[in-house]
């Protein structure tokens, strides 16, 4: 049964045509991923199918009585709750219907006529089978059952909502999300701020959904583990393949290959007719064979040439040392407001080391690395980076200045000595070229803004790179050469990744964060 029907689809966005008559159904119990370059369009059709975000023309069309949500990452939250409080909010309906029936106890307490009395107790029956046959009574159960899984009962369920940091508002999102029972969930990158014991526990959870689930994702595995269809979003069109991540990839070769033809092909007949109708349009004997010519080139259907997913440059400027005490660290305590989260913590780095920060518990791999570059104070103990020690850090969280600065002003800013040239030359290597290099910040997809990161660490020379989730958004080349780059780069290595098949590759040492040691 279609519980979702788009068709005639088109969206032009920043004077990008994105969507061009496309189409697409989806059917109920459907386990969708959806894949694409970089500023494809991936997130925009989530705004676009959710309602957020207006499109040109064509028509989306939900089946009437379908509840679905949507997790956005840019989503907005109340901060003035706390955990347990925003997690209650998924069954907001159930908790005033509880107060309903409180109230009418009340009333009932207090009654003389007997028909009055008869008619509340009548209802108060009704509310309270409505109650129990949703679980009522257990729903604080159920939420922490889901909150454990994604590890949000470290932070404290009487914790403000204000006192956490945007990953952790992320997992709140996401686990009201899952709470709400929905019959189709929308889900915007759900793995960019989970451990890999979370991601496993949301694997299951998914795979054993009832519903239909629709999600972008740019960890392959995570993709091949929960998606039994994939839709990609290329050359203006949605297209769906009834396949594995692993099985779409083979298949879209094939057809991408035979779309180049087709669009070769096309083109070579187009500049035959061309050549044809220029040539004989002006003599009277052949006029009316051009004119008959022109009519059919005028109907031909073109086809959009075939985008080149040029692969992205990355490379990182080294100054060489060569240590075995590149960083030691020694009982350090980490935490915040005087109070540690975690046990003390030793670990150290030669000049060549590339060490995985590993954990399961949602809490401490970010905040050690703040730690280490004095975003935030230490606790106790001590760590020591070498005396020629240079780092640089790419933080999770995609924050700038403005959303209404460009990729080309952020460089300026941050680089004042570099020419416009050299900047633009820069952003063009990791990919950034033409108007993406000179859109506001906001308007590019969370891919686009992760490679401004990168390639602001790739002007200035370093020895240790700080890494917390690189990967977070970039499609597949773009992490195909971030790969390379950190693999061939000479000096050690923190990073934090949620991928393991990508740091098994790079990484030549492991370190477990963990609530006890």
């Amino acid at each position: 049964m279609s519980i979702l029907t788009i068709t005639g689809l088109s969206h032009i966005f920043d004077n990008k045509q994105l969507f061009d008559n496309a189409s697409l159904t989806v059917n109920n119990g459907e386990h969708i991923g959806v894949v694409g370059l970089n500023g494809a369009g991936k997130s925009t059709f989530m705004n676009i199918i959710s309602g957020k975000l207006s499109h040109d023309s064509g028509e989306i069309k939900w089946l009437n009585g379908i509840r679905w949500g949507y997790l956005d990452q840019q989503a907005t939250i109340d901060r003035s709750l706390t955990v347990m409080e925003y997690l209650k909010t998924s069954f907001q309906h159930l908790y005033e219907l509880n107060d309903s029936l409180e109230k009418i106890y009340e009333q009932m307490g207090s009654i003389e006529d007997m028909d009055e009395l008869d008619r509340l107790v009548l209802k108060s029956s009704k509310m309270q089978e409505r109650l129990e046959e949703a679980n009522f009574y257990d729903l604080e159960a159920e939420i922490k059952k889901v909150a454990t899984g994604l590890g949000i009962h470290n932070y404290g369920y009487d914790t403000s909502v204000s006192k956490l940091s945007g990953g952790q508002r992320a997992k709140l999102m996401l686990a009201k999300l899952l709470l709400q029972k929905l019959d189709v969930m929308l889900l915007d990158e759900p793995t960019n701020f989970l451990d890999l014991e979370q991601i496993e526990w949301l694997n299951k959870y998914l795979n054993s959904f009832k519903g239909t689930f629709i999600l972008i994702s740019h960890d392959t595995r995570f993709l091949n583990d929960t998606c039994k269809i994939i839709i990609n979003i290329e050359n203006a069109q949605i297209v769906k393949y009834w396949c594995s991540y692993d099985e779409y990839l083979i298949q879209h070769e094939q057809k991408a290959q035979q779309y180049a033809d087709n669009y070769e092909r096309q083109q070579r007949e187009i500049k035959k007719m061309e050549e044809y109708i220029a040539r004989n349009k002006a003599r009277a004997a052949t006029a009316g064979m051009a004119n008959s010519r022109q009519k059919m080139l005028d109907k031909i259907e073109i086809l959009q040439k075939p985008i080149n997913a040029e692969k992205p440059t990355f490379s990182f400027p080294y100054i060489q040392v060569i240590t075995r005490h590149m960083l030691e660290v020694k009982d350090l305590l980490i935490g915040y407001n005087n109070k540690p989260i975690l046990p003390p913590i030793s670990f150290s780095l030669a000049s060549d080391t590339k060490l995985w920060i590993r954990g399961t518990n949602g809490l401490g791999k970010t905040t050690l690395l703040k730690t280490l570059i004095h975003k935030i104070p230490s606790l106790g103990g001590s760590f020591d980076f070498h005396l020629s020690s240079k780092i640089n850090y790419v933080e999770q969280d995609l924050e700038f200045r403005s959303n209404q600065i460009s990729a080309t002003t952020f460089m300026n800013e941050t680089f004042p000595r570099m020419n416009f040239k050299e900047i633009r030359n820069q952003l063009a290597l990791v990919g950034l070229k033409g108007e993406l290099a000179t859109k506001p910040v906001g308007n590019l997809s969370g891919g686009e803004q992760v490679k401004i990161k990168l390639c602001s660490i790739m002007q200035k020379t370093s020895n240790i790179l700080i890494l917390d989730e690189p990967t977070n958004h970039l499609d597949v080349n773009a992490k195909d050469a971030l790969f390379e780059a950190l693999a061939s780069y000479p000096g050690a290595i923190l990073l934090v990744t949620h991928e393991p098949e990508y740091a098994e590759r790079i990484c030549t040492d492991i370190f477990d964060i963990k609530e006890e040691y």
